[in-house]
């Protein structure tokens, strides 16, 4: 396991692209937020589906490293993602991801995504990660 800490700082290191902070690793998921600028908006003033779907991508990878260590060769199998309301353009994006299964070679996880501040999910999302096999 790897603390919210190693996690961050993993993150911060490997993926210095991404704009997703990570908030809390541990008991089998993790949260992340991402704040939103104009370049993450779509026609329609709403935040774009890309973008959505990578901050999920960022929660389900961060809870797996949080329960199996940092293996940085976990790679996404599989995105599912259900676009359940309009995203607030003003406010940052909240993932909240709990682990469902982690087995020997794939990880499986969902993913809520929020606008801050409300209790009202703007997308779900499900996903499987392939972890690699440990070294002996």
């Amino acid at each position: 396991m790897a603390s919210t800490e190693e996690v961050a700082a993993f993150i911060a290191a490997e993926f210095p692209q991404t704009k997703c902070t990570v908030l809390e690793v541990g008991n089998g998921g993790a949260t992340v937020s991402h704040q939103i600028g104009h370049g993450e908006l779509r026609p329609g003033g709403t935040v774009s589906g890309p973008v959505l779907m990578s901050i999920a991508d960022v929660a389900l990878y961060v809870a797996i490293l949080g329960e199996i260590g940092l293996v940085p060769m976990a790679v996404t199998t599989s995105l599912t993602i259900n676009f359940l309301r309009k995203p607030a353009a003003d406010r940052s994006i909240v993932g909240v991801c709990k682990l469902i299964k982690v087995g020997k070679s794939l990880a499986v996880g969902e993913v809520y995504l929020y606008s801050q501040g409300s209790n009202d999910a703007v997308a779900h999302v499900v996903g499987t990660y392939s972890i690699p096999p440990r070294r002996q």
